[in-house]
């Protein structure tokens, strides 16, 4: 009888699968429907605005599977874990990594909006910028309180998470529910039974949808570049060009320790998300792509129930790309206006919207909202200068929600490694 070696190839115990030829990629027709739908949107702006049901259609089809989604990954990983108090240190540890990453994502903004000074020489004056759609936002900004935050945790039924689709208050439920099917012991494992195999339905939904992709993405740019164009972008094209540069340093800064630290390569790591990268800058959803970048996580090696957990509470608790935004979108603002800020009056700014962020989950253009309610709960710039950003916040949002959604992947694979949840030769197979 053969005996296998223990100094067996990783890559063999755990094989890569098979990559499918390039025609079958859904990259690259998501890239070419981008192509198509820029070229679209430039030629013919009219019929691009038209366009705009594409994506939204598509991002419906994705959301409507989200809450059941989490609930069913995060209370099977609870259940499955069987120990309580190790459910609390991965709690511990994701929120430890998130606010690290929060605080590099501030340090970066403060930094590049500094250095680069995207609105000096502008000398907007706000009195001139009153906007109708202006208005809109400063009353969603007032929802924006600690208290509304704590509220909002809690849904006011079992099912009105699922029906509103707030990922807050699904992760709640989630959570409770696995900590009670722990106690329920042997008796619970027939609802985990059925729990395992409405999972398994709603990933065979989200592969159906995805099949769709590309005409999302076809929809949502052809959208944005008739609504937009390109020479109306001349004005403010050096803040948005400087802050994608931002983007990118931060998600450098954020993977490639991470990826020294567990042995992955960063670019392959960038590689395993492209799908969903250009899905995301298509459409400026990042809900669009959760389920996927579960699935990923675990055929990287992360133990499937920490991945379903960690990724969901990123959605709320690791707004990196938001910060991005909020800091240099705050910085820009001040210097456009000429509003004097000292340093430490920047950070103050930017560490408060990272605390209002988390109350403004489940608010339409929520980052914006932020933004809009922290200057006027500052009193120092000008308000109505937030008007400068109306036209270009969904082409800031093209750069900010790709910069999340990498940066909260490569977290959930510092936190599996942290925490021993990590299969390292099924890691090397996919990513060495």
């Amino acid at each position: 009888m053969t005996v296998l070696s223990h100094t067996m190839d990783p890559a063999r115990a755990h094989p890569a699968p098979a990559r499918p030829r390039i025609w079958k990629q859904l990259w690259l027709w998501v890239l070419l429907a981008m192509v198509l739908g820029v070229v679209l949107g430039m030629e013919a702006p009219h019929t691009g605005l038209l366009m705009q049901p594409l994506g939204d259609a598509f991002i419906r089809l994705i959301s409507m599977v989200i809450a059941p989604l989490i609930f069913c990954t995060i209370v099977s990983g609870i259940a499955n874990m069987a120990d309580m108090s190790r459910v609390g240190r991965i709690a511990i540890k994701t929120l430890a990594v998130f606010y690290a990453m929060t605080l590099l994502a501030i340090v970066i903004a403060l930094l590049a909006a500094n250095i680069l000074q995207p609105g000096v020489g502008m000398n907007v004056d706000p009195a001139a910028l009153h906007s109708t759609n202006l208005a809109d936002y400063l009353n969603r900004a007032e929802q924006i309180t600690p208290m509304a935050f704590i509220l909002n945790i809690i849904p006011k039924s079992f099912f009105g998470a699922f029906v509103e689709g707030n990922v807050l208050q699904v992760l709640f439920l989630a959570v409770l529910s696995g900590f009670a099917l722990i106690w329920m012991g042997a008796r619970a494992q027939p609802l985990l039974d059925v729990l395992d195999a409405g999972l398994q339905m709603i990933f065979r939904i989200v592969g159906m949808v995805m099949w769709v992709a590309p005409v999302g993405a076809f929809g949502a740019i052809a959208f944005t570049v008739g609504k937009f164009g390109v020479a109306s972008l001349a004005s403010l094209g050096t803040l948005i060009g400087e802050f994608y540069l931002a983007c990118l340093a931060f998600i450098l800064c954020a993977i490639v320790p991470i990826a020294l630290w567990c042995g992955f390569s960063p670019f392959k790591f960038l590689r395993l998300f492209r799908d969903e990268l250009l899905i995301s800058i298509a459409t400026t959803s990042s809900e669009a792509v959760l389920p996927r970048i579960i699935t990923k996580l675990t055929e990287a090696g992360c133990e499937k129930g920490l991945a379903g957990f960690t990724v969901p509470a990123g959605y709320s608790f690791n707004l990196t790309g938001a910060c991005l935004y909020l800091g240099m979108a705050t910085i820009f603002l001040a210097q456009a206006t000429n509003t004097p800020l000292s340093f430490a009056h920047q950070l103050g700014l930017v560490l408060l919207m990272t605390v209002t962020s988390k109350g403004a989950a489940g608010i339409p253009g929520a980052a914006f909202v932020v933004l809009a309610a922290t200057i006027s709960m500052d009193h120092t710039i000008p308000v109505g200068s937030v008007a400068l950003l109306l036209g270009i916040h969904r082409l800031m949002s093209q750069g900010f929600t790709p910069t999340f959604i990498i940066t909260n992947a490569a977290a959930t694979m510092g936190i599996a490694k942290w925490d021993k949840a990590l299969d390292t030769e099924q890691m090397r197979a996919r990513l060495g």
